[in-house]
């Protein structure tokens, strides 16, 4: 048996469990072969992919609150600090009910080579909450933000772990953990990114993985001589992430014609008009019931279905393995020439693989989502120096960075005889660099 097939099978043995951690680390694994069998005596006796697939410490607490009624409430708190060979642990913290350690632990491996891929000095971390905060007043928010931190704080700081936003994790919740880590530690650091702009917050971090989206987008098409201007988009979720890839995609010339949230989905042949989006998401934290109420385009559908509407470009921007086979053999038939994942993992295992053997160019979320980590990086940095950048400083060194993403994971897909393969360039390129650092870090 190989040594990679050796560790997948260690792995599904002690996290069987957990199968969004095993669909992870067997879609690394498995695209990083060559390397691994081009350097199996080496890697071996280093035991470098037991290493690799194993947090360097889980933390899990609990995280008691009292809501407005006067209830004393329970939730369970969590922090995978997963690897950190080539910088502090970075990774955000999700807010959402089905949080748990498989889910953590996915994101957290996941992180690592998102994380290397970047250029930046950051390793892989993750966290969070099966906290829901929808429905929640602002007072019942910050109480449990306060407790999360309350335990959190032994466990992070600006060089050693930096938490970030996620899903359920924006503004208010980044601003409230950062006021009791400061209240706690009377530390003003950059332990936390993603914060407001009066308090250490970057210009373009909002956008950030939603334009990173787009600008690897668009550097794989000028790479295969085409471009947005025209294209027909359909994009999943209505948060952050899809706002602002919906928003970038039309600056560019195309026409994205739908967005979903929880409970149903839009599609908008006119094209999804932003400031409605934002407004009915970001502003009123409504459903999108109430976009297609304003908008008489919009068409609004209970359930799923973004992935039947015909378009050239899908962009999953919502969550994990939210485009299933079937989903991907209909954007096939439909012409679908460009998949880019704008969510973690939001592509299974079968339609990824579907996807590439039909022909079509697909991008995983750990190069074309990295922007907001990267930016969440160049946050650190501005922190560290005590200076703000401009808007169109920071959305530069985004478009940079996605740009040579772009450039490594196609160099790498090549140097391995699988050109066209961005998954495996992808892993390959976000591994080998960790590896090294690994092993010249000596067993740690």
């Amino acid at each position: 048996m190989s040594y990679v097939d050796e560790v997948l099978e260690l792995v599904k043995k002690k996290n069987a469990a957990e199968p969004e951690f095993i669909q992870a680390v067997t879609e690394v694994l498995n695209t990083i072969r060559p390397v691994v069998d081009a350097n199996e005596a080496l890697y071996r006796k280093e035991a470098l992919l037991e290493r690799i697939v194993e947090p360097d410490r889980q933390i899990k607490f609990r995280v008691p609150w009292v809501d407005d009624k006067g209830q004393v409430q329970v939730n369970t708190g969590y922090r995978i600090q997963f690897n950190n060979a080539i910088g502090p642990y970075k990774g955000g913290l999700r807010l959402h009910p089905s949080v748990y350690t498989g889910i953590i632990k996915f994101l957290g491996f996941e992180q690592i080579f998102k994380n290397s891929l970047t250029g930046l000095p950051i390793g892989g971390g993750k966290g969070g909450s099966d906290f829901d905060p929808k429905g929640k007043s602002d007072r019942e928010v910050m109480a449990f933000c306060q407790s999360f931190i309350t335990e959190l704080y032994k466990y992070i700081g600006a060089d050693e772990d930096v938490p970030a936003g996620d899903i359920g994790t924006g503004a208010r919740e980044i601003g409230y953990m950062y006021g009791q880590y400061k209240r706690i530690t009377g530390l003003y650091e950059g332990v936390l990114t993603g914060k407001g702009l009066t308090y250490g917050g970057s210009l373009a971090r909002t956008e950030a993985t939603g334009y990173g989206l787009l600008y690897i987008t668009n550097a794989l098409l000028k790479d295969h001589n085409d471009t947005m201007q025209g294209k027909t988009v359909v994009v999943s979720g209505a948060g952050n992430v899809a706002i602002y890839a919906i928003q970038k995609a039309q600056q560019l010339g195309a026409k994205v014609v739908t967005c979903s949230d929880s409970t149903g989905w839009i599609y908008d042949p006119e094209g999804i008009d932003v400031a409605l989006l934002k407004d009915v998401k970001e502003v009123k934290r409504a459903r999108l019931t109430e976009y297609a109420a304003n908008r008489p385009s919009a068409q609004y559908h209970e359930g799923r279905g973004v992935w039947t509407i015909k378009c050239d470009i899908a962009l999953p921007c919502a969550t994990q393995n939210e485009l299933l086979i079937d989903d991907a053999k209909t954007l096939v038939a439909n012409g679908c020439k460009v998949v880019c994942e704008g969510a973690n993992m939001p592509t299974t295992l079968d339609a990824t693989e579907y996807l590439q053997k039909s022909g079509v160019l697909f991008i995983p979320g750990k190069a074309s989502n990295a922007g907001g980590v990267a930016t969440s990086a160049l946050e650190m940095s501005q922190n560290s120096e005590r200076l703000s950048w401009t808007f169109e400083e920071v959305d530069s060194k985004l478009q940079g960075i996605m740009e040579n993403i772009y450039k490594n994971i196609s160099a790498a897909a090549k140097k391995y005889g699988m050109e066209g393969n961005y998954v495996a360039g992808a892993n390959i390129a976000g591994f080998e660099k960790v590896a090294t650092a690994m092993l010249a870090q000596g067993v740690c």
